[in-house]
């Protein structure tokens, strides 16, 4: 897995630019309910598998859960994940940015965003039943994930979970992927807003392709966002939108210190 870092200076300033950017209770283990009419590629398994790991029963009883929009959304470790992609057992859908699902993603999973922007009548998940068991994932390790998890339960999916390390713990495991081994430049924008925004998204978007990441706004109005963008130089254009402001400039810019409505 070839990753690159923006790395930061204990000044704020970014280093290196010009050489390297760098509980949902139970234990049922059963298949999911297959939808009808629909293709090989748009169902969210995977086609084939090579290798499967040894099959076990995955307890869901006890898992973890991150709380987005008010609903709460099981964390599934990615070897249990792992297991249900292997032998069906799970849908998988990628909530992140079209130009990143379409440089890698997990080998069978459709594109399902979490930006309501990207999907239209055309969004496979719309297709799959209520009862079948899905997995969604991003790469930040869940924050877009469980907004589109917190979306399908709210839309009456009954059995929705998110890779809790996310997409690049897959790929670092060698879990089998569709597209490109690298191109990912990882960089964090801090920010902060008012405190009454706790709880609500920050997103960065690049202005000119179609990535992005989402975080919550944390109790003191601070937030982080870690973007795992594909081919990012520090002259990309990015746009950061809060619930109280929005500033777009370069990687360089915008990474160089805490932003603000100042």
């Amino acid at each position: 897995m070839k990753r690159r870092t923006f790395a930061a200076a204990a000044s704020g300033t970014l280093a290196g630019l010009a050489g390297c950017l760098s509980q949902l209770g139970g234990s049922d283990d059963s298949t999911t309910t297959e939808s009808q009419g629909l293709s090989a590629e748009r169902d969210g398994y995977p086609e084939s598998v090579d290798a499967k790991p040894e099959d076990r029963t995955v307890d869901t009883s006890g898992l973890d859960t991150i709380e987005e929009g008010g609903v709460e959304v099981p964390l599934l470790p990615v070897e249990d994940a792992h297991v249900w992609w292997a032998y069906r057992r799970a849908r998988f859908a990628d909530a992140r940015g079209p130009d990143q699902y379409e440089n890698s993603h997990i080998e069978g999973a459709v594109f399902s965003s979490a930006a309501e922007r990207f999907r239209d009548d055309d969004d496979p998940v719309k297709r799959w039943g209520k009862g079948d068991r899905i997995v969604c994932y991003c790469g930040c390790p869940h924050h877009l994930s469980s907004i589109r998890a917190s979306q399908l339960i709210d839309g009456g999916y009954e059995n929705v979970y998110v890779i809790d390390e996310g997409f690049f713990e897959w790929q670092d495991l060698d879990y089998p992927v569709t597209g490109e081994d690298g191109g990912i430049n990882e960089f964090v924008v801090e920010g902060r807003v008012d405190a009454r925004y706790a709880g609500e998204n920050a997103w960065a978007r690049t202005v000119d392709s179609e990535q992005m990441e989402s975080t919550d706004v944390a109790a003191d109005g601070s937030f982080e966002l870690h973007c795992k963008f594909v081919d990012v130089t520090a002259d990309t254009r990015l746009r950061v939108s809060t619930p109280a402001w929005t500033r777009t400039g370069s990687v360089e810019e915008l990474t160089s210190g805490v932003l603000s409505a100042d």
